[in-house]
């Protein structure tokens, strides 16, 4: 075999390998309100008390879609597709506090995220990390409330 097909079959190998890595963040995930905190800020002032997020392989990313309320009752109902490469892409639906997110893929575990509101002053970057276990996820951000003001949190979500 010539050294040019052998490294052709291993970039190919190699490349497929990277495609298929799994992701650790599919499937269904429950917000636990008890270890969800907010370390700076209100929570925005009507934080989520009810989510359930399913998370769906799609070709080259993956499809969210988030449901529940709020404290004040406020339906959740929305849905995003990623391409994990940090581009950012229109969220539709209700409840939500932005409208536009990019999440970015670091390793089967670990993902980079952000949020905002193109048209208001929510803004939020952080790090969704799945255990090792793949039971827990936590999500952890910073960044301004839709008033401006600092925001800080941990969200934490068990796998069902």
């Amino acid at each position: 075999m010539s050294r040019t097909a052998l490294h052709t079959m291993l970039w190919v190998a190699a490349t497929t390998m990277s495609v298929l890595a799994a992701d650790n963040t599919l499937g269904t995930w429950k917000r636990n309100v008890a270890k969800t905190t907010y370390q700076q800020g209100s929570g925005s002032g009507n934080p989520i008390i009810e989510q359930i997020t399913v998370r769906e392989a799609v070709p080259g990313g993956v499809k969210v879609t988030n449901t529940g309320k709020r404290k004040d009752g406020t339906p959740i109902d929305s849905t995003v597709v990623y391409k994990y490469d940090g581009t950012p892409t229109a969220m539709t639906g209700t409840g939500m506090r932005g409208n536009s997110s990019s999440q970015k893929r670091v390793d089967d575990n670990t993902f980079i995220v952000e949020f905002k509101d193109t048209s208001g002053k929510y803004h939020v970057k952080g790090r969704n990390v799945v255990s090792k276990d793949g039971k827990t996820m936590t999500a952890t951000a910073t960044g301004t409330d839709p008033e401006g003001k600092p925001i800080a949190f941990t969200i934490v979500s068990e796998k069902q």
